[in-house]
C-alpha cells in the first residue's frame, strides 16, 4: 500500500471511483481524469508490524489499509459469519479494516472491506478472528498495515 499511497501524493491526490471507474482491462490510464484529483494525501505512517493491539489502535480513529493472504480459497469463497481460517501468510491481497468487534459467542473480529463487490463475503465485507495466538494476525493481517495521512 506504501507504493499506492506514494503515487497518490506525487500524482497530486486521486480521483473518486464515480468519476473514474476501474475497468478490469490492459491498457493506458486516461491522464485528464488520472489528475482530476478529488482526494490529496500528504504521506502515509506505517503501523508497527505483528501488532494486533497497535492495529486495533489505528482501527478505532480511521480505516486502516492491511495486506493479507487473499488468494487462499478458503478466503475466496468467504460467505458470511466469523472467519477463522485457515490460511497462510502469503501477502498478496489488501483490504481496508474499517471496524472491529465481539461475537455473541465471544469471539472477537475484524470488519474488513474488500474491493471484489457486493457479490462476495457478506455485502463485500468480511468478519476474520481478531486476537489469534499468530503474531501476524489472522492470514498475516497485521504483518504491514498502514494508513494515508495529511497535514
Amino acid at each position: 500500500m506504501d507504493d499506492a499511497f506514494q503515487f497518490i501524493i506525487d500524482n497530486g491526490g486521486i480521483n473518486t471511483e464515480i468519476n473514474y471507474p476501474y475497468k478490469a482491462a490492459d491498457g493506458s490510464c486516461n491522464s485528464n481524469k488520472e489528475s482530476n484529483s478529488a482526494v490529496k494525501i500528504t504521506g502515509f505512517e506505517d503501523i508497527p508490524s505483528n501488532s494486533e493491539a497497535s492495529l486495533l489502535k489505528a482501527v478505532s480513529i480511521q480505516p486502516v489499509s492491511v495486506v493479507l493472504h487473499g488468494g487462499d480459497p478458503n478466503f475466496q469463497h468467504y460467505a458470511g459469519g466469523i472467519f477463522t481460517g485457515p490460511c497462510d501468510t502469503e501477502l498478496d491481497h489488501a483490504v481496508t479494516a474499517i471496524g472491529y468487534g465481539i461475537n455473541k459467542d465471544g469471539t472477537k473480529y475484524w470488519l474488513l472491506k474488500n474491493s471484489w463487490g457486493t457479490s462476495w463475503g457478506d455485502h463485500g465485507y468480511i468478519k476474520m478472528q481478531r486476537d489469534i495466538d499468530a503474531v501476524e494476525g489472522l492470514c498475516g493481517l497485521a504483518m504491514q498495515p498502514s494508513y494515508p495521512t495529511i497535514n
